[in-house]
């Protein structure tokens, strides 16, 4: 990361330039004056000396997310869904523009929240719907079954993931876990997290025990920061964040997960 990342960032507006994005998955449209605000998610690989200098830098002047208990942060596993074909995979390896993502997540092991996600990516841009659902609903996704849907709606992540489901034969393919340092500032819904000790597994009945499942390490590419926010990043803090050593990078932890237990299938 150079200077050139603070004058890029400093006050720097989220602008959406295409007036329709089509979602080739469910054939949903998001119509211009209607589509929701999408974040900016921009990441920066880097390593271990880097993430602890930047933590000390900003736990001195942003508040640790609330999922944080300690500096050591909280452990995030979440189990990611492909269909038939592979398409969000293929998708990410081809560079595609457009990207979506399907998973279930939980947080330091608990399965007291369960969040059913629909990822959605142009670029560095990033549009998320989540919904809670119980531990009985999860097990039937990881099963490849549907689950009951009150409120049928394409604004509804059930219904998003019933219809890949039904229609394009999704599954869960691969679990990733890793450990992350997150903090926030109101202004611009800033969230700059810092995470290590990416780690796979595609152990889902264990996963579904109390995650008890085994997961193996992906060595040399564990540490990356991800800057997030809307409107604008405030330069302070953008001026924290400058190390020097840092590159921008297109990384995937779904798909480094993938590639460790055997890629497209």
């Amino acid at each position: 990361m150079s200077e050139a990342f603070v004058h890029s960032y400093d006050c720097m507006p989220l602008l959406l330039e295409t007036d329709t994005i089509l979602s080739t998955t469910n054939k949903m449209y998001f119509q211009k004056g209607k589509i929701p605000m999408y974040r900016v998610e921009d990441k920066f690989s880097c390593c271990e000396r880097d993430l602890v200098l930047l933590q000390s830098r900003l736990k001195s002047v942003l508040q640790p997310d609330k999922n944080q208990i300690h500096d050591n942060g909280y452990k995030i596993t979440s189990v990611y869904f492909d269909d038939l074909y592979d398409t969000h995979l293929q998708d990410t390896e081809d560079g595609n523009r457009l990207r979506e993502k399907y998973r279930i997540r939980i947080y330091n092991d608990s399965f007291e929240t369960i969040k059913l996600e629909v990822k959605y990516k142009k670029d560095s841009r990033v549009f998320k719907k989540a919904k809670k659902i119980t531990v009985s609903q999860m097990k039937q996704l990881l099963a490849g079954q549907c689950i009951a849907d009150e409120h049928p709606s394409t604004d509804n992540t059930i219904t998003l993931f019933n219809l890949a489901i039904s229609n394009r034969g999704l599954r869960p393919k691969v679990i990733v876990e890793y450990d992350r340092a997150a903090y926030v500032f109101e202004a611009g819904n800033v969230r700059i997290t810092l995470d290590r000790n990416l780690r796979a597994s595609t152990d889902f009945e264990a996963f579904a025990n109390n995650n008890q499942a085994h997961y193996n390490s992906i060595p040399g590419f564990d540490r990356v920061l991800e800057v997030k926010y809307d409107e604008f990043l405030p330069g302070f803090i953008a001026r924290i964040l400058e190390t020097g050593n840092m590159n921008q990078t297109s990384y995937s932890k779904y798909r480094l997960c993938r590639e460790l237990k055997g890629g497209i299938n």
